[in-house]
């Protein structure tokens, strides 16, 4: 038996897929399951059973003799919530709930950290576990990721196998419910869509001209096989990124996904908006060194193959992963 938290949620309802596709079936999915709109991302998909997240606990005192891996993905993601409270309770006290009972039960776990983490990048972009207590994230959820991966660290009791992944800005599939924190190529699409041009955020950094602020793009299915490879590796544990290596330009994106679209680019440039123009990242590309050096050797999707194939299989028709 597999749990995979925030189940109904954008990442964990793709790798739900990937569980399926390489024949695992008996899958516990873990969220709260009232958003309706979210719930169709698990629709389609082969599971055992649904545990609302405030039982989760107590069902894994239970059960925990059937379980042979949790993912834990599930997290308040929204980088606008200013409420502290609201991040230690969803993200740092219940991921320290988890990662005790796998130390109680013997279980592997992989829990979902965030390159939120770097904040503006002062100390750059490599997942040295010797830099995680200097980390300056910008927002209150980038600190509740380093907060857990501060005390991960520190624990002397930690489950026998535990990675923690830090997602750079993953788009893909199934994030059809998540609004304002979708994807910038979801929004992208859309606003071609409904008319025929793209909004980009001005750059309010003299080093950075308008479109040229870059981030390192990570295509979801390139996620989802990193997590489906530490379910079979069990060993370095640690910290780690998860991105493609490689910083592409919100210009790159734009212009490519006109061109999944076969529509001339038309791109305009709008003001940051002042709630997170002071905390907004200019520059992120994740250092995969790491990862590669324990044997992950899969290619990652290039921007313009990930972004063609999001719009062309999944965006024009509104299909689900």
């Amino acid at each position: 038996m597999i749990i995979v938290t925030g189940a109904a949620g954008f990442i964990a309802s793709n790798l739900v897929t990937k569980l399926n596709d390489e024949g695992f079936k008996d899958i516990v999915l873990v969220d709260d399951f009232s958003n309706s709109n979210k719930n169709k991302n698990f629709e389609n998909k082969i599971f055992t059973n649904k545990v609302h997240r405030n039982d989760f606990i107590n069902w894994l005192k239970n059960n925990h003799k059937f379980v042979q891996f949790i993912f834990h993905l599930g997290a308040r993601t929204d980088t606008t919530e200013p409420k502290k409270e609201v991040f230690d309770e969803l993200n740092l006290n219940y991921t320290k709930n988890i990662w005790n009972c796998c130390c109680e039960y013997g279980l592997p776990l992989v829990y979902a950290s965030s390159a939120a983490t770097y904040g503006s990048g002062e100390l750059g972009y490599e997942d040295n576990h010797e830099i995680i207590n200097e980390l300056e994230p910008l927002n209150q959820y980038g600190i509740s990721k380093n907060e857990f991966d501060k005390w991960a660290l520190q624990q002397e009791k930690k489950p026998y196998f535990w990675v923690g992944l830090k997602f750079f800005n993953v788009y893909g599939p199934n994030e059809y419910h998540k609004g304002r924190m979708a994807s910038v190529i979801f929004h992208s699409f859309n606003q071609i869509k409904s008319n025929k041009k793209i909004k980009l955020f001005k750059s309010h950094n003299i080093d950075y001209k308008d479109g040229e602020q870059k981030r390192d793009f990570i295509y979801v299915k390139d996620i989802t096989n990193v997590l489906y490879f530490f379910l079979h590796h069990r060993k370095d544990s640690g910290i780690y990124n998860l991105g493609t290596g490689e910083a592409r330009t919100f210009l790159d994106l734009a212009k490519n996904t006109f061109n999944a679209l076969n529509i001339p680019a038309n791109i305009e440039f709008i003001d940051t908006p002042i709630d997170i123009r002071d905390k907004y990242q200019y520059f992120t590309e994740a250092k995969m060194d790491k990862l590669k050096s324990i044997g992950y050797n899969k290619s990652f999707y290039s921007l313009e193959k990930g972004i063609e194939d999001y719009v062309k299989n999944y965006l024009i028709n509104q299909k689900y992963n």
